[in-house]
This record gives C-alpha cells, sequence and structure tokens, in this order.
C-alpha cells in the first residue's frame, strides 16, 4: 500500500509541500525543521517520504541514539488530505521493519514519543505493540517496541 523512499534532492519540495489538518500542528514538526535535523545528524539518521501510488503522502524520520543505543521515530505524519486511508499503519509496518535490518547499529528497542492529546497517533502506536514507558516531558509521553 505504501512505499519509503529516501529523502533526495529530487523529492524535499514534496516533503515541504505536506500538510497537517487543524489543530495538529501540536503533534508534529513540519517536515523543514525535521530536514534540518536529518542534515545536523546525517550520520545516525533517514528521513523517508511516504509515497501511495507514487505520490508523497507523508513524511517520518527514523534516528539512531548511540548513547542508547535505541532507534527513535521522530516527525511521523501524513498530509491532511491523505489521512484516514490506512497510510500511517502501513507506513508503520514498513519503518519497524526497515529497523530491524539495524542500517545504523545494533539495539533491540526502538522508542517514539506521542503527544498526549493525539490519540490517534497514541492508538496506533499501541496497535503496533509499543507501550509507554512511564517517561514524560511536558505534554510528550514515550513509547517503546522491543524487536
Amino acid at each position: 500500500m505504501t512505499e519509503l523512499r529516501k529523502i533526495t534532492e529530487d523529492n524535499f519540495i514534496d516533503a515541504f509541500n505536506l500538510k497537517l489538518a487543524p489543530g495538529q500542528e501540536a503533534f508534529v514538526s513540519h517536515p523543514i525543521r525535521s530536514l534540518a535535523q536529518a542534515y545536523v545528524y546525517r550520520d545516525q539518521c533517514q528521513p523517508f517520504g511516504i509515497f501511495a501510488e507514487g505520490k508523497m503522502v507523508g513524511y517520518v524520520m527514523v534516528i539512531y541514539d548511540y548513547d542508547v543505543p535505541e532507534y527513535d521515530i521522530w516527525h511521523m505524519m501524513i498530509d491532511e488530505t491523505m489521512q484516514g486511508r490506512g497510510y500511517g499503519v502501513d507506513a508503520m509496518d514498513k519503518v519497524i521493519t526497515y529497523i530491524k535490518t539495524k542500517p545504523f547499529g545494533d539495539s533491540g528497542r526502538i522508542a517514539l514519543t506521542c503527544n498526549k492529546h493525539n490519540s490517534v497517533a497514541g492508538k496506533l502506536y499501541e496497535r503496533k505493540g509499543f507501550t509507554a514507558t512511564g517517561v514524560e516531558d511536558e505534554d510528550e509521553v514515550e513509547l517503546v517496541l522491543t524487536v
């Protein structure tokens, strides 16, 4: 249903054009900010466009934290016009599969944070096996999956 494609000079503008639905801006950073972070952490990070039927419908970033060590999923979003079609669910499966290849280093732990008020994303992560660790920072809760 979806395909992860690395963000490159050929498609980064498509990522910039992704939009969140009104009210979702508090839940995830815009891809412009995310790609700036990906550049800074380029030796341990891979940003992906989420594609469906040849069109970028979303964005997600995978980063490896050498200090822990663990893989982190940052800034996953689906464009407001493409939400509710299962693209996020399918993309999450593909992200987990990618992480299992251990592209940056060894770890059996995948972590992410989710805004407490983002019930849609929270339910998605729970369905995929992520569990809350009890660690919270402001409105964000940490969830972890062991793979």
